[in-house]
């Protein structure tokens, strides 16, 4: 993939990450029909009776969002408002995070992730803190940090990029499977508003690991547990970088020369824990890097490889499509993928507030000061009264679960 290049303003790319992100996520979703259909090809054939990419009218009534952008949304709710540390910002993500799951109805939304905010006391101090989670390896952390990567988009704000979606991760996904996920989505991000090349992209994540192995030991919580459960997800990107060729950051990716719709859908689920592509914290982000990698400038490749597919579809599809906006803007994107698309305005205003905010942020030097290493008291696992009960069909449920709560495969 060549080196960058976008005829878009920086702010018109802030906004089109916060709507495509959604566009991405409403299309995967398609009201629970695709999100939970495991056969690719049939997704494609069922696009292409349509018309084909360019002429589905994501929106309302076929295609809502899943409950993915209600957190993209309160993620960047969080960091357009007013906060004058860290842990003020983590306070207001946490409270965002409860209130957007008062609107999870026909969202599906996934039981580790109810479970997490339901266990959220943003009003207490360090209230946004869960214990860990040995079933915590799911990509609903992943799914919602793209705005961490808008807010924190320059190379001199990686720690605070780090700290943000370390612990926005470990709200709902306390497991380094489940909050690395989201490092590398916001982290994916910066480096799309950076017009970094995409082959560079994982070479510097695995760089990153080391700073986000660092703030989690400083921060003295579940240390041992953490570093027990570490090692899968770098292992599974290095895998992964060195089967397409790109681990030094130099070199152009390798794909196979037959790579078509069903031979993406076996190799999602070879590198999945448990069969659904995307499913977990290290592959929903690596299916949307793969497709990024794979898309070139295509609009539709981009749809084709990184949401219409038998996994978690949703859920790359907002990683994927965010990154694009950060990219390109709105550039080959057609109306109609997101001209009616559900909480466009919310999602536009957002994107504007984000620019803001990281011009805000960069002209005024860090913003967000650190705080000291802490450790937090045992902590009342008891749900709310008033938090929402997982609402998706059963059959949904057993899905995501059995994602969280299986064995890796080799990649």
């Amino acid at each position: 993939m060549a080196a960058l290049s976008s005829a878009a303003s920086m702010k018109e790319r802030y906004e089109a990450a916060m709507v495509l992100g959604g566009t991405g996520d409403a299309m995967g979703y398609n009201n629970g029909n695709w999100e939970f259909n495991q056969d690719g090809c049939d997704i494609h054939r069922q696009v292409t009776q349509l018309g084909g990419v360019t002429n589905l009218k994501i929106g309302p009534p076929h295609f809502i969002l899943s409950d993915d952008t209600i957190l993209h949304i309160a993620t960047a709710e969080a960091l357009v408002s007013d906060w004058k540390n860290r842990e003020e910002l983590f306070c207001k993500i946490a409270a965002g995070y409860k209130a957007g799951c008062r609107d999870m109805g026909g969202r599906a939304p996934g039981p580790t992730t109810l479970s997490g905010v339901s266990m959220l006391r943003p009003n207490e101090a360090q209230g946004y803190c869960i214990p860990f989670n040995s079933r915590g390896g799911g990509c609903g952390a992943a799914m919602r940090s793209a705005p961490i990567g808008l807010a924190f988009s320059g190379p001199d704000q990686l720690e605070d990029l780090v700290a943000a979606a370390v612990e926005s991760g470990r709200m709902t996904h306390n497991h380094p499977t489940g909050y690395l996920g989201s490092l590398a989505s916001a982290l994916f991000v910066s480096y799309s508003i950076q017009s970094k090349p995409p082959k560079e992209w994982g070479a510097g994540l695995l760089e990153t690991l080391d700073m986000a192995r660092k703030y989690v030991k400083e921060t003295g919580r579940d240390v041992e547990k953490n570093e027990e459960a570490w090692g899968y997800f770098s292992e599974a990107w290095s895998k992964y970088l060195e089967r397409r060729g790109i681990k030094d950051g130099k070199s152009e990716p390798n794909f196979p020369e037959e790579y078509g719709v069903l031979e993406r859908d076996e190799f999602y689920s070879r590198i999945s824990f448990a069969g659904w592509g995307g499913a977990s914290g290290h592959d929903a982000p690596m299916i949307a890097y793969d497709a990024i990698l794979g898309a070139d400038d295509s609009w539709e490749e981009l749809c084709l490889r990184g949401v219409l597919h038998g996994g978690d579809n949703d859920s790359t599809g907002i990683i994927a499509c965010s990154c694009w906006g950060a990219m390109h803007g709105f550039e080959g994107v057609p109306e109609r993928n997101y001209r009616h698309l559900e909480y466009l305005d919310r999602l536009q205003s957002l994107g504007e507030g984000l620019y803001e905010k990281a011009c805000s942020i960069g002209c005024h030097g860090d913003a967000a000061v650190t705080v000291e290493p802490h450790r937090i008291p045992d902590v009342d696992v008891t749900p709310d009264q008033d938090d929402p009960e997982p609402s998706p069909d059963i059959d949904q449920v057993e899905l995501k679960e059995k994602a969280n709560d299986s064995e890796a495969k080799d990649i």
